[in-house]
């Protein structure tokens, strides 16, 4: 009995491994895929061959992984077709420089003060290549390379020095919100809350500052109309006063 439970522990981990060994993949930058869109685009045209078992999209660093089975479809095929195309594939590189660019709205960046403490620690993280604080208009622009950090990562590390950042666009139909909120509120719950109102691109949650964030398209929504829906999901949102700054 022991012997045959043996011999069928060696077969299950040979068929793992067997298993294992069918799926290959690829990664492939694709410099022209910039947007959802561009990613259906490239699945679509990948997923008609029948090897294809997955795809993976970055579009922050506009890569694809591709898993499929090389005893139905080749890497050569898969490039080829893509090939000739504005989704043109090229190799990729964890040592290539990716530049990114991203602009965020930050509220609570309210004198010279804290855009010195957000330049100085955003200078300390490895893939930051240039920072523009621009204190007026509450707005940071941060140029980064995406294959040393991220665009979480970087406001990960503002959230945690105290700041609420969310995405910020130059479109004079994108408005943002920013409301106080109950120590018990500044958290997850009341963020998912946030992103599921109508006109809302983006929010953040900041406990530190028990603050809120928002991006929203002005057509479809306001701050006064943000704030009463918040209300009514039972969240104690506040807007508040204007700031005195006491920088000396």
């Amino acid at each position: 009995m022991k012997r045959i439970l043996l011999m069928m522990a060696v077969w299950l981990v040979a068929s793992v491994t067997m298993a294992a060994n069918d799926t290959d993949t690829l990664v492939m930058r694709i410099k022209g895929m910039r947007c959802e869109e561009c990613a259906h685009k490239v699945g679509g045209a990948l997923r008609k061959y029948a090897g294809v078992e997955g795809i993976d999209f970055d579009l922050e660093k506009r890569v694809a992984r591709v898993a499929y089975d090389p005893a139905r479809v080749s890497a050569d095929t898969l490039l080829g077709r893509l090939r000739g195309t504005r989704y043109n594939p090229t190799p990729y590189s964890r040592d290539e420089v990716i530049r990114r660019g991203m602009g965020l709205k930050v509220q609570d960046m309210h004198c010279q003060r804290c855009a010195k403490r957000i330049a100085e620690r955003l200078g300390q993280m490895e893939g930051i290549d240039s920072l523009s604080p621009d204190v007026e208009k509450h707005y940071v622009f941060v140029r980064y390379d995406a294959n040393k950090t991220s665009k979480d990562n970087i406001r990960e590390v503002l959230s945690g020095m105290g700041f609420t950042p969310v995405n910020y666009y130059t479109s004079k139909n994108i408005g943002y919100a920013y409301f106080l909120l109950p120590e018990d509120e500044a958290n997850d719950e009341t963020l998912e809350t946030a992103l599921s109102l109508d006109g809302v691109d983006d929010a953040n949650v900041s406990r530190l500052q028990k603050s809120l964030a928002i991006t929203f398209v002005n057509d479809e929504t306001s701050e006064q109309q943000l704030l009463e829906q918040l209300r009514q999901s039972g969240i104690k949102a506040e807007i508040p006063a204007p700031h005195e700054c006491k920088e000396k």
